[in-house]
């Protein structure tokens, strides 16, 4: 089951600024042509590679991931992790305020899910910066398919969130300054894998850091953070070896 959002632009995109690069401007082309193909191969890109980002798992994964959690949470059943992540992008030219974001910057709040690879197995960069994230997660499709899991009777289909998602019993979290102190500390270390997996996708595509900004339009924005993804995934699946952890 594939539920990689594909979410084309539907308004006017403003100019698309593109900023040069070391010795790019012996490059014979116009910003115009570049931002044509730009498009197009953005385009074909996530077309192509969105098979590599799915919520199904083989039973193989599933053992590894249950394995991976347990050990680190004592939580049965917990096979990935969920949170959101704010990538900074140019303030748009249309309803720029639903773009400010708590933080004091325009951005897009990108839900994302991960494994115990820090594979990202989800991800949903459609919202703009002032949605919180437990509303976007709660219209998810990725909500309803763990929804659906529990219902048809996978008690070992777990997500692991923290205390801004809501409690369900297919989703382990814990409320800040509980008397579950212990409980608490082994959630956190758990989960920490989806911080983890935010550090190395930005760690590759820098585009992505805090400390840059996308200069696209929103829509535009949405289709790099997805082909982002999706090339994370591939390194994961591909290189073989552990991935360089950073922080976020």
């Amino acid at each position: 089951m594939n539920i990689l959002p594909l979410i084309l632009a539907t308004e006017n995109n403003p100019v698309d600024l593109v900023q040069g690069v070391g010795t790019d401007f012996t490059i014979p082309m116009g910003q115009s042509t570049f931002s044509e193909m730009f498009d197009e191969t953005l385009k074909v890109m996530e077309k192509e590679l969105s098979r590599f980002i799915t919520l199904e798992m083989t039973e193989e994964e599933k053992t590894s991931a249950r394995t991976f959690f347990y050990e680190r949470s004592e939580i049965p059943g917990v096979v990935m992790s969920v949170d959101g992540s704010h990538i900074r992008i140019l303030a748009p030219t249309e309803d720029r305020v639903s773009y400010f974001n708590r933080k004091g910057f325009y951005s897009l709040n990108v839900l994302m899910i991960c494994d115990h690879r820090k594979r990202i197995r989800f991800v949903d960069a459609r919202f703009k910066g002032s949605n919180h994230d437990s509303c976007i997660f709660s219209i998810s499709p990725a909500y309803a398919y763990f929804e659906q899991k529990w219902r048809s009777g996978d008690r070992m289909f777990k997500l692991l969130g923290d205390s801004a998602y809501p409690a369900k019993p297919w989703q382990g979290n814990a409320a800040a300054n509980t008397p579950e102190a212990t409980f608490n500390q082994r959630h956190a270390k758990a989960r920490s894998v989806i911080e983890n997996a935010f550090g190395v996708l930005k760690g590759k595509f820098r585009c992505l850091l805090g400390e840059r900004l996308l200069r696209y339009a929103p829509p535009k924005c949405v289709h790099i953070i997805n082909v982002c993804c999706a090339l994370h995934n591939l390194c994961i699946m591909y290189n073989g070896a552990e991935e360089e952890q950073y922080e976020e």
